[in-house]
């Protein structure tokens, strides 16, 4: 067995997976209090809301125990580097940047057998992550840049992972992944059809942002794969008619059926956002949709019941998250490692169901 703590756990995508992959996570820590419906009403773990930049080692360690192996799981808010909030040349050190390096402190105050961390692309190029790998001394390393659709994310993001062991060499393996959904078609079009600005009364959370009437000839005019440089130039946006605005063509554009979904952001519903349109209705995805493209189950539940979501804080929420399937790969690749470093039968997919598939009318 091996139990678990999550260092900023959010609403629990990171926490989810590793469930459903076998791995008892005991608590998930956060600052953010609006996680904390959702992380404990899907999670069999307690949410501590907490400042990670003050928390001591000995806490963490209390909260792993003994008699069993023990992770440190976690992935920091990575908006310090993202490039869409800030090219290279404007870069500068964030205060932000301090939670990669907080995380390196509580490994190695806390001395886990085994860590796990996932994180942008460029974040490997930035001295904080050679800090944290020198936090890791004594510890077998491994990380790489991971494209989330071999791991049957349908999405076409990119994510560091990390793998760190005092075990043996570790890597992770992606033989356990589902890859038949890894498509928009196959994820989202069973959903009910919607208009921008309606929502599924049996589902508030299949909830579409509304569109004035300028996005709606907008939408439209778009094809799915397509940019706004296919439109009429009565409709392209002022700001993209300069040398400047031809840099940014992933914006107003629609997602493809039988393509993996473009990375899903914290604003995802909003149709100018990216290419979150629909494939074929005249919307922005759904907070539902988003929240099955980012691997959730579909009976998650995000809201308190009868309460009706906001659209830039559960979108927040969501694009934040770590997909569900990535954390389930990467519970599956840990579990291997245990076995093999104790020289038992290495353990095949889990099969064991989550809190949330044994309840599947659990909603919203």
């Amino acid at each position: 067995m091996i139990r678990a703590v999550d260092l900023f756990c959010g609403i629990g995508g990171l926490t989810h997976g590793l469930v459903r992959g076998g791995v008892e996570v005991v608590a998930g820590l956060d600052l953010d209090p609006q996680c904390r419906f959702a992380y404990e009403a899907n999670n069999r773990a307690q949410f501590i809301q907490t400042d990670i930049r003050k928390l001591p080692g000995e806490c963490v360690r209390v909260l792993l125990g003994t008699g069993t192996r023990t992770l440190l799981a976690g992935c920091a808010p990575c908006q310090p580097f993202s490039t869409y909030r800030r090219s290279a040349k404007s870069a500068r050190p964030d205060e932000k940047w301090n939670l990669v390096a907080d995380f390196g402190r509580l490994v190695q105050e806390t001395q886990p057998d085994l860590v796990t961390m996932e994180n942008v692309p460029q974040l490997r190029d930035h001295d904080v992550f050679s800090r944290f790998l020198s936090n890791l001394e004594g510890y077998n390393v491994w990380h790489d840049v991971v494209q989330v659709a071999a791991c049957g994310i349908p999405q076409t993001r990119k994510r560091l992972v990390l793998l760190a062991s005092k075990l043996g060499p570790i890597r992770m393996d992606t033989s356990s992944a589902n890859r038949d959904s890894t498509t928009v078609r196959a994820t989202i079009s069973h959903l009910r059809s919607l208009e921008a600005g309606e929502f599924d009364s049996s589902d508030p959370m299949h909830a579409a942002c509304s569109l004035s009437p300028l996005n709606l000839r907008r939408i439209r005019a778009s094809r799915p794969g397509g940019t706004w440089r296919d439109w009429d130039p009565s409709l392209v946006a002022t700001c993209h008619q300069g040398k400047s605005g031809e840099t940014f063509p992933s914006v107003y554009g629609r997602m493809e059926w039988d393509a993996p979904a473009p990375t899903i952001t914290t604003q995802c519903f909003g149709y100018g956002n990216g290419r979150f349109g629909h494939p074929e209705q005249d919307r922005a995805i759904s907070l539902r949709e988003a929240a099955l493209l980012q691997t959730f189950p579909s009976d998650y539940r995000f809201l308190p019941e009868g309460a009706k979501p906001q659209f830039s804080v559960i979108g927040r929420l969501i694009g934040n998250a770590v997909p569900v399937r990535l954390g389930e790969v990467i519970a599956h690749s840990l579990r291997q490692h245990v076995a093999q470093a104790e020289g038992i039968t290495p353990p095949g997919p889990p099969t064991a169901t989550s809190p949330s598939d044994r309840n599947s009318s659990a909603r919203p």
